[in-house]
């Protein structure tokens, strides 16, 4: 639990402005933030027998959240602290997760070590920002870390020198909820989080995974991605060409974050699918498919299925339609292919997303009863 969120407490701290103290969506912190706070507080009781409580935690940016410790144990040989993650006003999964550190002392100029404790994952597949064998504890909160309980050495005269462990009870089971098992990480949570702040509903974790799918992807010599909004998509690439798991990006709604990573690190093939209305808002040239974003513009979808040649009669039809669904219904019933005008257009949108790039790229549009309805086929960019 943190004290501080600076959104919930109605303080402004220092270093953010009148208009962010005063957002409507608290913000939160990310497993990576609350560890570095365990693992600070555990660090700070193994050199002066005390927990500090709250404790404060300073992250990139200059921000220093104090953190309340949920749990804290001493021993002879070790310090354990937990923290309970507050993600704010963000749809995460980890959001109320214990997170928890065990530090253990090590020899003089030892330096610093990660373990990955139950609940949290080994990385086993390469194209990850950590090799195969480590703890799926990220190079940024491994930094988060390390900078911590060396303010804290420093401050006591001592050295840094310690085995942190990351632990999540529970971590293994939240684990099936996110793309770890499909990365390669097994075992449980990553450790995540650049900044240590979590934005309300950024997604960044999602966000995360898209890159992280990406990686794994090229690492593994996948000739072939697909690249779904939803599992009624990725079930229809599945089944079209039984791609692996590790050559299936869960992309979402983002599919602006998919196609502008993929144009810097492209791969052969893309095969990207979403249901009607996601198609059509991407026909559209819209990147962020989400509802919160708008509507599928109906005016525009008519005027697009005008240009393909449908009849006045439908296209008006389509145009006052109550919803974009019914709009697709209209045209089926018209004996009009909407679909396949859908997936050229957003076939359209995609490639100029990636211009440049080599791949051959395919959009699918998929029905709710998991039937590709068109194919854009594969065309390069």
């Amino acid at each position: 639990m943190a004290l501080w969120p600076p959104e919930a407490s109605g303080s402004k701290p220092t270093g953010m402005n009148e208009a962010e103290s005063q957002a409507p969506l608290r913000r939160g912190w990310t497993t990576g933030a609350c560890a570095s706070g365990a693992a600070r507080a555990a660090f700070e009781a193994l050199l002066t027998g005390a927990f500090p409580d709250p404790v404060p935690v300073a992250l990139p940016k200059g921000l220093r959240p104090k953190f309340a410790l949920a749990t804290h144990e001493l021993e002879p040989d070790l310090a354990r602290a937990g923290i309970v993650k507050d993600a704010g006003d963000d749809p995460d999964v980890t959001h109320g997760a214990l997170i928890v550190a065990t530090v253990r002392l090590a020899p003089a100029g030892a330096g610093l070590s990660f373990k990955a404790g139950p609940g949290v994952g080994t990385v086993m597949r390469p194209g990850l920002p950590l090799p195969p064998g480590e703890p799926a504890i990220n190079p940024a909160p491994r930094a988060m870390i390390r900078a911590n309980l060396e303010e804290v050495a420093h401050k006591l005269g001592a050295g840094a020198d310690a085995e942190v462990e990351i632990s999540i009870p529970g971590g293994e089971k939240i684990a099936e909820r996110t793309a770890n098992g499909r990365l390669g990480i097994v075992g449980g949570l990553s450790i995540l989080g650049t900044t240590g702040v979590v934005l309300p509903y950024s997604c960044a974790a999602w966000i995360h995974s898209i890159m992280s799918g990406v990686d794994v992807a090229r690492a593994s010599g996948c000739a072939h991605i697909g690249a779904a909004t939803g599992d009624v998509s990725e079930a229809a690439i599945r089944a079209r060409y039984g791609l692996p798991d590790h050559a299936l990006i869960e992309m979402g709604d983002f599919a602006g974050g998919f196609l502008k990573y993929l144009r810097a690190r492209p791969i052969a093939r893309v095969t990207i699918a979403g249901g009607p209305a996601k198609m059509a808002k991407l026909a559209e040239g819209k990147l962020d498919l989400h509802s919160k974003r708008g509507a599928v513009d109906l005016p525009a979808l008519a005027a697009r299925a005008r240009k393909a040649g449908a009849p006045a009669s439908l296209t008006a039809s389509i145009a006052e339609a109550n919803s974009a669904l019914r709009a697709f219904e209209l045209a089926a019933d018209a004996g009009f292919d909407l679909p396949a005008t859908v997936a050229e257009g957003a076939w359209r949108t995609a490639a100029q997303t990636i211009a440049g790039a080599p791949i051959e790229l395919e959009i699918l549009v998929v029905g709710r009863d998991g039937r590709v309805l068109a194919s854009s086929g594969f065309s390069a960019v």
